[in-house]
């Protein structure tokens, strides 16, 4: 194992939100190619195999990048961690995947609300099992607090658009409306939005002993594009293919965004954990999302005073949910006013 260094929590977070800034600049941009495509996997497979090409290059540029790049295959031969870890690029994949197939259906903001509601919940489930390379983190009251209101927190901040998505109660009926047509569409950003911790904590183990987040986002970009590529291929002899690639150079930015938050969150987990470093990136993607909307809306945006509040009680919420709070203060305090004083 090589040692990769730890992050004080006060720089940590800052860099969590950061990464979370480029998931929704991703998500424009691969929302953007896939009308253009009029096809949503072939997007996403835009999206990873330009992220793998710039992988590639970083591996082979950067010192770091070489040295991660030849400790992959000792670290898998030698079973330095369980082999199904260089497999959780297609969690990403899996994500990818039901952004394509459930958005429509559900619209972003209800898509949002389930991935994130799922992620949250199997951040706490994570660092308690101690899978990630931070070991085990205790359930403490504060972090379940931090977490429910985070989950409230995104949900009032995209409540805005609610009105809107499809299947709604203000939405337009086409026949197939009620709970029920939901349920199915929202298991599916529920579960991918689980297993992102699980990549998560994955990717920070793999990071631990290749000694460098460049080679376990490397190696989660191989794992997504053969996810995707298969996928594809599926689609393609079925229904034919779309719409050809576009000309426009920033249509293929989403893979190296990709890159961005992969990598940070890879690195992050270990000083962070995992659960902090997903409530980071969700702070950060509902910041992104909201300076998007201000600088370069896009058609049926909305910038209502929930969207701002809500943003602001996540990142309340999270901050909540990551101060070292003293252990046993819950009881301290139940005692202290059980006693009249």
């Amino acid at each position: 194992m090589t040692h990769t260094p730890r992050l004080p929590r006060f720089a940590g977070l800052p860099l969590a939100v950061g990464a979370g800034l480029a998931i929704p600049v991703q998500g424009r941009i691969n929302g953007a190619l896939g009308v253009r495509l009029n096809d949503g996997i072939a997007a996403a497979v835009v999206g990873f195999s330009t992220g793998l090409v710039v992988m590639i290059l970083i591996s082979l540029i950067l010192p770091s990048g070489r040295a991660g790049l030849a400790r992959i295959l000792p670290a898998v031969r030698t079973r330095a961690f369980p082999p199904v870890y260089v497999l959780a690029g297609g969690i990403g994949a899996l994500f990818v995947f039901a952004q394509s197939f459930t958005v429509g259906i559900l619209g972003v903001a209800l898509f949002t609300v389930a991935a994130v509601t799922g992620q949250t919940l199997s951040g706490l489930l994570v660092d308690r099992l101690g899978i990630g390379p931070a070991g085990k983190r205790a359930v403490t009251p504060m972090r379940i607090i931090g977490c429910v209101l985070t989950v409230a927190a995104v949900a009032w901040a995209v409540s805005p658009r609610l009105a809107g998505s499809p299947g709604s109660p203000g939405a337009p009926a086409d026949g197939a409306g009620g709970l029920e047509t939901l349920i199915l569409p929202l298991i599916l950003p529920v579960l991918a939005g689980f297993l992102m911790s699980f990549q998560q904590a994955m990717n920070g183990t793999a990071t631990v002993h290749y000694g460098s987040p460049v080679a376990a986002t490397l190696v989660n970009f191989v794992a997504g594009s053969v996810f995707l590529w298969i996928a594809l291929a599926i689609k393609v002899t079925v229904f034919g293919p779309g719409n050809p690639l576009p000309a426009e150079w920033w249509y293929y930015l989403g893979g190296p965004m990709g890159c961005v938050f992969i990598g940070l969150g890879a690195l992050l987990v270990r000083s962070l954990g995992v659960l902090v470093t997903g409530l980071g990136m969700i702070a950060g993607q509902l910041l992104g999302s909201l300076g998007l909307d201000l600088l370069v809306p896009a058609p049926g945006s909305v910038v209502a005073p929930a969207t701002v509040l809500g943003t602001l009680l996540t990142l309340a919420a999270i901050i909540l949910a990551t101060l070292p709070w003293p252990r046993g203060a819950f009881r301290r305090q139940a005692a202290s006013g059980g006693s009249g004083r």
